[in-house]
């Protein structure tokens, strides 16, 4: 693996930078020291989508990134897994649904034509996470799916992270519940990376940006989720940039906090992945 120190070392191969955010552009509380002005300086040259699993529509999303001090001049659009379950829903609207997540995440059903009921009367469920993910996990809801594993109810499942930080702390995600709903013979349908549909949103979404079709050969995805940022891009046929400092740290650095490439070659070779570099964070 070719650890870089700054993205100028390989921007000018790309066009298109479709970026992760949670992990890579701040931690939940606070933005990682240089990445505004690394996001900016890509700017200069090309255009820069920043791709979330967030299971909220975009607006909040971006409202967050301001109050990070990650304004609107630092990128040019901004997707979230909210933005394409919205879709979904608006495509299977009238519909009775059971969410599953916390109060935050209600603006991903305002203005649509979904009514949201217990899960008995539900005909889908809608997970954006659980209920508090400060303290559960998929144990926790082990035995709540039961009625609806029998009644085979659709999962859409908003956000497929299986974990995300916070700070210090490691917190559950919509994915580690859907994953468990799946494994015990549940139907899931996943709105997010790293499943296709989700780069078919941004390739729409680009054309709307610049009038014309983007190809893939000049994106680069940037992220630090191996199971979904460069699982998706490896799928997708897209290059990518691995940051090492996010979820996976434990794994994939040195003593010191810097990329170890004997770690990340081992774990990609293991994972059938591929990225054209890694640094620890996203600098220029």
């Amino acid at each position: 693996m070719k650890i870089i120190s700054g993205l100028r070392e390989i921007a000018a191969n790309y066009d298109v930078l479709v970026c992760d955010i949670w992990g890579v552009i701040h931690n939940g509380r606070e933005a990682y020291p240089g990445v505004v002005d690394t996001l900016r300086r890509f700017r200069e040259q090309g255009t820069l989508l920043l791709l979330s699993n967030a299971p909220r529509p975009n607006g909040p999303i971006g409202e967050q990134l301001a109050s990070l001090s990650v304004t609107a001049d630092a990128y040019d659009g901004l997707v979230t897994s909210g933005d394409l379950t919205r879709r979904l829903l608006i495509e299977r609207a009238p519909l009775n649904i059971h969410h599953v997540g916390p109060d935050r995440d209600l603006p991903l059903f305002e203005g649509l034509n979904v009514t949201r009921v217990p899960l008995k009367e539900a005909q889908a469920i809608v997970c954006t996470g659980p209920f508090d993910d400060t303290t559960e996990g998929p144990d926790d809801y082990r035995d709540y799916w039961h009625d609806a594993l029998a009644r085979r109810l659709p999962f859409y499942c908003a956000n497929p992270d299986l974990v995300v930080q916070r700070g210090d702390q490691m917190i559950y995600c919509a994915g580690a519940l859907a994953e468990d709903y799946e494994r015990q013979g549940g139907d899931v349908v996943y709105l997010g990376k790293p499943h296709a549909p989700v780069y078919a949103f941004v390739a729409d979404r680009l054309r709307e940006l610049k009038g014309h079709d983007m190809p893939i050969s000049k994106w680069l995805a940037i992220g630090d989720g191996l199971k979904t940022d460069i699982a998706g891009a490896t799928q997708a046929g897209i290059d990518s940039l691995l940051i090492t400092g996010g979820i996976h740290e434990s794994e994939l650095a040195q003593v010191d906090g810097a990329p170890d490439p004997a770690k990340i070659d081992r774990l990609f070779a293991e994972r059938k992945l591929r990225s054209v570099a890694a640094m620890r964070r996203l600098l220029w």
